[in-house]
């Protein structure tokens, strides 16, 4: 390990591990990925990239602390929710503390069709962490119209699921799901509840899908939709194919981007 300046020295245990090796750790400090919303998701994901040495990470979030996240929500305490501090300030804050080689972009604003494209700018990854079907549909037609990889996840309650997009070889999410859920009948985390070491999974894996692609190992990813039920301890692995009646990445429809 001597042969290693002291920034490299802190990734020796990921470098050991032979599908990334020096080369992907560098790889992986040459990227650039955006999370869509720093909650319950995005916190544990954040740190996570951070940690492993993502070069840039940028984190978007319209949302301020509250004291019902910080069951759920790693990188906040106490003192952000009793200030209302919001989530971008106190994340980039942490982040910055965590790993000062990376740089942090903390944007305050909420991600739609009109500011994706400002937003992710040369971002290699657009990580999910977001609470809704509407802007999951708008990271999937701006990923496959860009050719740009995203991993999109949501926890409810005790359930979970997982799935890695990689445009033009895996299936989006508009080939496993037609359109998001009517308005009111998808369960949110106020309504169901959530269980927060199940959020922490997820985010987890979602890391891990991250890494691969970042590190030049997407061939590795995951291509099936995975879903939970960490209460009921099942596991559920969903053939996602490419449809040829996809309107987004068979037709080339970007519905949700152009609305």
């Amino acid at each position: 390990m001597s042969e290693l300046n002291d920034n490299m020295q802190r990734y020796h245990r990921q470098m050991a591990f032979g599908e990334i090796g020096l080369t992907g750790q560098r790889t992986i400090q040459a990227s650039s990925a955006i999370i869509v919303g720093v909650g319950g998701l995005g916190s544990w994901i954040a740190e996570l990239l951070v940690r492993s040495g993502v070069g840039r990470l940028i984190i978007t979030d319209n949302d301020k602390v509250d004291i019902t996240n910080i069951h759920r929500q790693g990188l906040y305490d106490q003192s952000h929710a009793d200030a209302a501090e919001p989530k971008v300030t106190a994340a980039a804050r942490r982040l910055a503390e965590i790993n000062p080689a990376v740089t942090i972009e903390p944007r305050q604003l909420r991600l739609d069709a009109g500011n994706i494209a400002e937003l992710v700018g040369r971002a290699n990854l657009i990580i999910d962490g977001t609470d809704n079907f509407h802007t999951r549909f708008i990271i999937n037609d701006y990923a496959v119209k860009h050719s740009l990889p995203w991993i999109f996840a949501g926890v409810v309650s005790a359930e979970a699921q997982i799935m890695s997009v990689i445009p033009g070889q895996t299936a989006c999410l508009r080939c496993v799901f037609d359109a998001p859920p009517p308005p009111c009948s998808d369960p949110t985390c106020r309504q169901a509840g959530v269980l927060g070491p199940a959020v922490a999974t997820i985010a987890s894996m979602q890391a891990i899908e991250a890494v691969k692609i970042l590190s030049g190992r997407s061939d590795a990813i995951s291509p099936v939709l995975t879903k939970f039920n960490f209460w009921a301890n099942t596991i559920q692995r969903i053939s996602a194919t490419k449809s040829p009646d996809c309107p987004c990445c068979a037709a080339g429809h970007f519905d949700y981007l152009n609305a």
